[in-house]
């Protein structure tokens, strides 16, 4: 399925003309998802994090938690950094913490970035959280162009670099994926919320991470990609509905019976 989503602000006003007129520019048909849903991305792929160590992306994953993916650039002008603060404020309400319960990586798909420029941006988000402790939890990369085609590719992300606006034109989106790489969901946009990042995460831990109140509230919701969002599942609301029921009338007509037991009980007992 391929889905077309927002392009960086600033790149949608040098275009304004050309989209009031009805026609599309030809560079916007580059900028596409094509969601891979189920498949598992390279983890032999390498890239330099933001201490500036040279580590493939295996050295995250296999931990028995589900992994946050967003590829961004550092330097961008608008769109990244609404799209990392929309994440970074989602992550702010989580009760669960990167690097506990899940794995935060952002990959440049700028090959000409630094990883100064990572740990800056790093910084900034990471106190934007309002979180502490969570520097292993949330990391940035910086890479070879090989490395960034590669992994851009294994998820289906279409971006391209405008020289006339020097900056890269992409989608806005985050990706979610099992402890395996398996790429469990794409959640678009610039701003998450707490419930679908969420649901997001314990789906992609298979139920590993959460409670039981939150494994029963993943059974009422599914993913629907128009809203591109969790809504609630009827269906699955009304088999639980009916279970509960279920439930509640075995529980009293088992209190009827003991209560009856025991009348039984205390008339034996005086006779």
């Amino acid at each position: 399925m391929a889905v077309v989503v927002a392009l960086s602000i600033s790149y949608f006003s040098a275009k304004a003309g050309a989209q009031l007129a009805g026609t599309q520019p030809a560079e916007l048909k580059k900028i596409d998802v094509q969601e891979r849903l189920g498949q598992t991305i390279p983890l032999d792929l390498v890239f330099t994090n933001d201490s500036g160590e040279y580590v493939s992306l295996d050295k995250y994953f296999h931990k028995g938690k589900p992994v946050i993916l967003v590829l961004a650039y550092y330097e961008c002008p608008m769109l990244c950094t609404l799209v990392l603060n929309g994440l970074a404020s989602a992550i702010g309400q989580l009760d669960w913490l990167p690097g506990k319960e899940y794995q935060v990586l952002t990959v440049s798909i700028n090959p000409a970035e630094t990883p100064e420029l990572a740990l800056g941006k790093k910084k900034n988000l990471i106190a934007a959280t309002g979180k502490s402790g969570i520097d292993e939890g949330w990391r940035f990369f910086v890479g070879q162009e090989d490395q960034i085609a590669a992994l851009t590719d294994a998820v289906g992300f279409r971006y391209f670099y405008d020289d006339k606006q020097k900056q890269f034109a992409h989608p806005a989106l985050i990706m979610v994926l099992t402890e395996n790489g398996e790429l469990s969901r794409y959640l678009y946009g610039i701003e998450f919320k707490k419930q679908d990042l969420r649901l997001a995460l314990l789906e992609a831990s298979n139920g590993r991470i959460g409670n039981t109140v939150d494994k029963i509230i993943l059974y009422c919701y599914h993913y629907n990609p128009d809203a591109k969002g969790y809504v609630l599942f009827a269906a699955n609301v009304m088999k639980l509905g009916g279970g509960l029921t279920l439930i509640a009338l075995v529980l009293f007509l088992a209190v009827l019976w003991a209560k009856e037991r025991g009348k039984k009980a205390v008339g034996a007992a005086a006779t």
